[in-house]
């Protein structure tokens, strides 16, 4: 039978990111990716790293810590992936979200984040296009933007430079476990003998961990974007709306926007614009209505009137990894000695995935590192 040192579930920003590392440490792994690198949640996202989207306390300080690895590391991967440290915008769009607002960002200074208020005219004089019926803005020249497909392709191409032996179109079928360790996968393509297998599987995390009797508190949480025809740039860097921040960070149908509408948006270097989105449990049903389409483009055009001018020639959908918290899941399971979860990412899987491969190959080895402690399993039954 084929052997490995590790193998690696998932061929997303995080698997990939996860292979780059362990390909480093270890001599052989093996990355399966049941479709195409990117193909799933990695492919179906906005492009911003947002800080200033954090809670305060230890989530900005894990964010902060990821971000720190960006500024080289298109260097070390040894391909761009598009990285634009512009800095990013929490667009005020009523007045009854500026209360919410300004309170949100005295914590985020509070926490030693580099955020500050914009008044309308100081918004509109960096995005002009913005309605002046806008009530201001955030601003945080911590925040960034990637290409997300390129960022994974890059994560693949660092990880194949370390002789990762990475194989798409193939699935996992099977987890082997004798006396509660991992002894190996089985796949679409056969057998391999293994003692350490990662769950790098986002959305589909769970079904991973049910091969091993393991349940996850993670389920899939469904987000829509819109995408326009090609047009000149327009927007200086990335923006969320006070909406989109309330969506993310309210739990409780009651209190949320309808469809968790809130406006997110960037505009790659080709030209296209991605507006977003929504936030949905339906399962893994990638059918987006048409009122949810209609939510978001109503949503944006308030705030960007311009927009209307614009078409939108698709949709796409994905699938966030929800735990509740907001934060991943990073952490070997106790029931099964060679199982590691990482997975759990939500909304944050670019802005968290160098800091996720960093973290599970300092697991692997042993090594301490205070960001894991409140990253484990165990969290959700002490």
């Amino acid at each position: 039978m084929e052997t490995a040192d590790a193998v690696i579930i998932g061929g997303g920003l995080i698997g990939t990111s996860i292979a780059y590392q362990l390909g480093k440490r270890l001599n052989k792994v093996v990355l399966i990716e049941k479709a195409e690198i990117g193909g799933q949640t990695s492919g179906s996202c906005d492009k911003a790293i947002f800080l200033q989207s954090k809670k305060p306390g230890f989530p900005i300080k894990l964010a902060r810590a990821s971000r720190n690895m960006f500024h080289h590391l298109e260097e070390d991967l040894g391909m761009s992936f598009e990285f634009n440290p512009s800095g990013g915008m929490i667009i005020i769009e009523s007045e009854k979200y500026k209360p919410f607002m300004q309170d949100f960002v005295a914590n985020q200074r509070k926490a030693g984040m580099e955020v500050e208020m914009l008044d309308r005219k100081q918004a509109l004089e960096q995005q002009p296009y913005l309605s002046p019926e806008i009530e201001g803005s955030t601003f945080c020249s911590e925040d960034a933007e990637v290409n997300p497909m390129r960022l994974t392709q890059a994560f693949a191409h660092g990880a194949e430079k370390e002789n990762v032996d990475v194989r798409t179109y193939t699935a996992v079928t099977d987890i082997f476990i004798d006396h509660g360790q991992v002894t190996g996968v089985d796949t679409t393509k056969g057998p391999i003998s293994t003692n350490l297998v990662i769950n790098a599987a986002g959305p589909f995390a769970s079904n991973i961990a049910e091969m091993v009797g393991v349940r996850l508190p993670i389920e899939p949480r469904r987000g829509a974007i819109l995408i326009t025809e090609r047009v000149e740039p327009i927007l200086n860097g990335s923006m969320l709306s006070s909406q989109y921040i309330a969506a993310k960070h309210v739990v409780g149908d009651h209190e949320m926007p309808p469809y968790g509408v809130g406006l997110s948006l960037g505009q790659t270097e080709s030209g296209n614009i991605l507006i977003g989105g929504s936030r949905e449990f339906v399962g893994f049903d990638k059918t987006i209505p048409m009122k949810v389409v209609e939510a978001i483009a109503e949503h944006a055009q308030k705030i960007a009137p311009s927009l209307g001018d614009v078409k939108i020639i698709r949709t796409m959908a994905g699938f966030r990894p929800f735990t509740g918290d907001g934060l991943p899941i990073i952490d070997e399971t106790p029931e099964v000695k060679g199982f590691i979860i990482a997975a759990g990412h939500e909304g944050d899987g670019i802005a968290l995935s160098p800091i996720t491969g960093k973290l599970v190959a300092d697991l692997v080895e042993g090594k301490e590192n205070v960001l894991l402690h409140p990253l484990k399993l165990s969290r959700f039954t002490d």
